[in-house]
């Protein structure tokens, strides 16, 4: 099963040195979610569950202020002894994932390019009710860079460059 892990850059600096992502939340595509969405082929439905775990990766954001402010997808396949169990009462593609899956496991990483962090630190003001759809407009129409897992350790140095986070 392919899912949608929500995290932050220096969350994924730590789960590639420790050479796995460890058990939590994420999206996946649920019966739930099939069932909303039932006009949409695999690829759209898994596009929608990417989508819930960038806002979760806003919302953890939100909590490390040290964090660059750029969300963090990361996609893997998780293998069939690994619980994967839908979680409705979080949304329609939530999940939780029972068990850490191994590095090799993943198959890529979505991250908002350096450009997105002015649209998603004005959404992480705390704008007032009236202002809140309107960030959360903008940070959805921010996309996702998609990176090949060969790629995350270049986009992590870059980060460390600019001193932006410590693996």
């Amino acid at each position: 099963m392919r899912v949608y892990l929500p995290a932050t850059l220096p969350a994924l600096a730590a789960w590639l040195a420790a050479g796995q992502v460890p058990q939590g939340h994420g999206a996946a595509v649920t019966p739930a979610l099939r069932e909303w969405y039932r006009s949409g082929d695999l690829e759209e439905l898994e596009y929608a569950a990417m989508i819930e775990a960038a806002r979760a990766s806003l919302r953890l954001l939100a909590v490390d202020a040290q964090a660059p402010r750029r969300r963090v997808v990361v996609v893997a396949d998780v293998e069939a002894d690994t619980a994967v169990t839908p979680d409705v009462a979080a949304g329609r593609a939530a999940v939780h994932v029972g068990g850490p899956i191994r590095w090799n496991r993943v198959a890529a990483v979505h991250v908002d390019d350096p450009a997105a962090e002015p649209v998603i630190a004005r959404a992480l003001l705390d704008p007032t009710a009236a202002d809140a759809a309107r960030c959360l407009d903008d940070v959805d129409a921010c996309e996702l860079a998609w990176y090949a897992t060969q790629e995350i350790p270049d986009l992590l140095a870059a980060g460390a460059k600019e001193d932006r986070w410590t693996q």
